[in-house]
């Protein structure tokens, strides 16, 4: 059976080196990773999906919790035959990859967690994604992409980076961002798991991020057993494109220690 999931599949195979699936944040798709597919595809295997109701992977009306997301994400690795990797997400993304781990640590040899955060939402945040819900499928996508670019990245970041983001946000379908807001108003805290997460993990951000700001990756970090914390400068919310040198670099080395270790 065909994958659910539309996705890239890159790199060698047959490396020994971990092999590295990105998931992507909201509501972007899988060209949000271009740098670091073409950077790590070099040296070891790099997957990258297209979450449902993003990209070219199938919309589903309704309500998508972040247990559906991290569930289609293992079907497509064993589709693919790959069963243990390096797990790394941005944002929305950051918050699937906890829960891929709440469901299988026991594949997980690594944890990257980009500008998200673990808490659950307040009450007043779920009021806030339900209402952007409903004015996406009433407005579509183009008046929030406009008014959220200079969030995702910095006012001063590179014009074609930020056509891209722009790009990727119009390209988004409404019915598939909503039913993302929706399932991820109602996401379990994921605070008390950071504690428990047995791998080394890696936690990124942008030093000029809004959404998830410093403060957020440094809590994360004290409550991971093994983490390094690296902040990107000149960066907001998606350093990987605001400054993809910088983010490989930060990746690299990670990378590195993991492999070490096996």
């Amino acid at each position: 059976m065909a994958p659910f999931l539309a996705y890239e599949d890159k790199g060698d195979v047959t490396s020994h080196t971990s092999p590295l699936v990105l998931i992507h944040g909201h509501p972007f798709d899988r060209t949000m990773w271009h740098p670091q597919i073409t950077e790590f595809a070099t040296s070891r295997r790099v997957i990258a999906p297209d979450l449902r109701g993003y990209g070219a992977s199938p919309v589903i009306p309704g309500i998508t919790p972040l247990s559906s997301f991290a569930e289609d994400i293992a079907a497509l690795l064993d589709d693919l035959g790959v069963d243990d990797f390096v797990l790394a997400g941005l944002s929305m993304g950051g918050q699937i990859a906890m829960e891929c781990y709440r469901q299988f640590p026991h594949r997980i040899r690594g944890l990257v967690l980009a500008d998200t955060f673990p808490a659950a939402e307040t009450t007043e945040g779920k009021r806030t994604r339900n209402a952007m819900a409903d004015r996406l499928l009433q407005e579509g996508m183009t008046g929030y992409a406009d008014e959220v670019l200079h969030k995702m990245v910095a006012p001063y970041a590179d014009a074609e980076v930020a056509a891209h983001v722009h790009r990727m946000m119009t390209a988004t379908a409404p019915e598939g961002a909503a039913a993302a807001l929706r399932g991820r108003a109602e996401r379990p805290d994921y605070r008390g798991l950071l504690t428990t997460v047995t791998v080394p993990a890696l936690v990124v951000v942008g030093a000029d991020d809004e959404y998830t700001p410093v403060a957020d990756a440094e809590a994360m970090h004290a409550a991971l057993p093994d983490s390094t914390l690296r902040i990107v400068e000149g960066a907001a919310h998606l350093p990987n494109l605001e400054r993809p040198k910088d983010f490989n670099k930060v990746l690299a080395d990670y990378l590195t220690k993991i492999d070490s270790r096996h």
